[in-house]
């Protein structure tokens, strides 16, 4: 069986990603994880370019890595200079690392207009960079940088550059799609070319700018290609480099290709979502394999397949990468959906006709601005409230809501005060509270919580813990309508509702009152 090597570049060139900065111990908690999924080289940055890099390479002395080798990266010596002399090259024979990953030009122009120096000099440039490193005991990769666009422009020079890299003993000629804009037809072509030039393996890093990264990289390993360099999840640089969330899938379950392993294979999710909680980004929802929406189904034709057929609405087993399937309930959606989703939630629906009056409720709701895609406790409690025996926990005799704004014209400000009042039905009991608050929002949700707590006093626990507001028609303004959707938890667990109405205030209560039902709901079943 054909094997690749991959070579993780998240540390380095993923951290180029504009909104990305990974401190040191950042860095150090994502190598070990790299290492855990089985990845055969960790670029850990560069330590000639700045005190970060060099602290991280002082540290990572110290990692007890399994598997993956640590590399540094740097860059030839600058023109008409000695090698052994040069700042970049002994600050990376410092790093202390078995490998060292050097980037040269292989495109002629840029060598005469960016270096600016002579294209026999950018030659000897890497010939006297490869061997001086090599002298000193470390393995070399080199990264022949703009490879297929000086390919394109002067395929003889190009060629030369990593002929020279090959015999001042390269161990892997890596041809970089710096810009991001190769063709995967043009790409394969140029390796197939350049495989008759060099006997020394051959790899491809590729950049996202044509948004073809995926499909370059693929496309060379097809044309003889053994080392894959790219980043978790895609971060990098502009439009960002190889994801090797896709990249490594699609070698191991589409072409059979062994890199890490089909046993680590299953930890690609979970790494995923631990470096992007590191780099303080979203996970993308939608990213193939490893997002939360890549096998979630909505439209109810594909949830009843799936029931029937996994295989027929997803090219591969979620499992296989550590994701899961999903189902989400829409007015797209069907019985099947409604079904799916109770039993998943463990809430048995005793009849079709049951399931079907709850979609009909859906559809109606969501026609009226409620959306419980993202709302699924809400979505709970619609199946709950389906029931002719269900009894809620409490019941909204009504509320009222007061904005007061005090000016201080002599301190030149003032300040906004906000009361809210409720009227609580507990079994035949009612509270009638106040409370103040910050905003609106705010009060309502002290009072609420005030009334509750005579009843239920653990109510204390749960926390409103993201509040989010969604004008559903721009067009006609103040009046339009609006979503809210209310992230809650109580320490252990999160859950969201959704609210909609003209007036934001009921909407703001309509999710708050979920969240509190809900949770009291899973409370009295536990």
């Amino acid at each position: 069986m054909k094997k690749v090597e991959v070579y993780d570049t998240t540390l380095r060139d993923g951290a180029q990603q504009a909104g990305v900065s990974f401190s040191v111990e950042d860095k150090l908690k994502i190598a070990r994880k790299l290492d855990e999924l089985g990845i055969h080289f960790i670029e850990g940055g560069w330590p000639g370019s700045n005190p970060k890099d060099e602290e991280f390479f002082k540290r990572a002395r110290k990692l007890r890595l399994s598997r993956a080798v640590l590399a540094a990266f740097g860059s030839t010596r600058r023109p008409k200079a000695k090698a052994s002399a040069d700042a970049n090259l002994k600050a990376l024979v410092e790093a202390g690392v078995p490998v060292v990953t050097i980037v040269g030009k292989s495109w002629d122009g840029q060598v005469t207009r960016v270096l600016q120096t002579t294209l026999e000099e950018n030659l000897a440039m890497i010939t006297e960079s490869i061997a001086f490193l090599k002298s000193q005991g470390i393995r070399v990769l080199f990264d022949a940088e703009h490879y297929f666009d000086g390919y394109k422009a002067n395929p003889g020079y190009a060629l030369e550059t990593v002929v020279a890299a090959e015999k001042a003993g390269a161990e892997c000629i890596v041809l970089c799609d710096t810009n991001g804009g190769s063709l995967p037809e043009g790409l394969a072509a140029a390796i197939r070319a350049t495989r008759k030039k060099v006997s020394s393996p051959v790899g491809i890093h590729a950049h996202n700018d044509g948004e073809l990264a995926v499909a370059n990289s693929l496309m060379a390993v097809a044309a003889g290609a053994v080392h894959v360099q790219g980043t978790i999840n895609g971060y990098g640089e502009r439009c960002g480099n190889a994801s090797l969330c896709s990249v490594i899938p699609a070698l191991e379950l589409k072409m059979g290709i062994a890199c890490i392993g089909r046993d680590r294979l299953e930890r690609l999710t979970e790494v995923s979502r631990y470096v992007s909680e590191l780099a303080n980004l979203r996970p993308f929802a939608r990213q193939p394999y490893v997002g939360m929406s890549a096998f979630t189904h909505k439209g109810g034709l594909h949830v009843s397949g799936v029931n029937k057929w996994k295989e027929s609405y997803q090219h591969i087993d979620p499992a296989a990468v550590g994701n899961r399937s999903g189902v989400l309930v829409s007015e797209l959606s069907g019985v099947s959906n409604i079904v799916h989703k109770a039993k998943e939630r463990g809430l048995p629906l005793a009849r079709r006709e049951e399931a079907r009056r709850i979609l009909e409720q859906v559809k109606l709701l969501e026609s009226r601005g409620f959306q419980y895609e993202e709302a699924e406790a809400s979505f709970e409690l619609l199946v709950h409230r389906a029931r002719s025996d269900y009894k809620p926990p409490f019941e909204l005799v009504d509320f009222m809501v007061v904005v007061e704004s005090r000016r201080r014209p002599a301190a030149g400000g003032g300040e906004v005060l906000a009361e809210a009042t409720v009227k609580v039905r507990v079994g035949d009991q009612v509270i009638h509270t106040a409370s103040e608050g910050d905003g609106p929002v705010n009060a309502l949700d002290a009072a609420l919580r005030k009334a509750l707590t005579w009843f239920y006093p653990d109510v204390a626990q749960v926390e409103l813990t993201d509040y989010k507001v969604r004008i559903l028609d721009e067009s006609a303004g103040t009046e339009s309508q609006v979503r809210v959707l209310i992230e809650s938890g109580d320490g252990q667990h999160q859950w969201r509702t959704v609210g909609s109405s003209e007036n934001i205030i009921e909407a703001s209560w309509l999710a708050l009152a979920d969240s509190l039902e809900y949770w009291l709901l899973k409370k009295s079943a536990v």
